[in-house]
């Protein structure tokens, strides 16, 4: 299964994404039943995209992720290519579709 790492200030971010070419933020908050719900289902999914390191952090403990990246609510799905966002996804996540679009990116990527 893809690794989690649990990242707790802007600079592990900031680093997470400069490291990695395809990283994934899931971000969430406690107390938020869909993230709670959605992360192990988030996991299973990039089982197939191996290349696509993911990351979790905590809006509460990291609050300035919100400004930096126009954070609204919670879960927020990012993922990043070369350190530019490309997908997206926020509160309810339609893993079907998700998955689509990671697939179009990954696939044009890792060929």
């Amino acid at each position: 299964m893809n690794d989690l790492k649990e990242l707790t200030s802007m600079e592990m971010v900031d680093t997470f994404i400069l490291e990695n070419d395809l990283a994934m933020l899931y971000i969430s908050m406690p107390n938020c039943s869909v993230c709670h719900g959605l992360l192990p289902q988030v996991q299973h999914l990039m089982v197939h995209y191996p290349k696509i390191k993911l990351a979790q952090l905590n809006i509460e403990n990291v609050p300035q992720i919100a400004g930096r990246f126009s954070i609204f609510t919670a879960p927020v799905l990012l993922i990043f290519l070369d350190g530019r966002e490309y997908i997206r996804e926020a509160r309810i996540v339609h893993l079907q579709l998700l998955d689509e679009k990671i697939k179009k990116l990954y696939d044009n990527v890792t060929q």
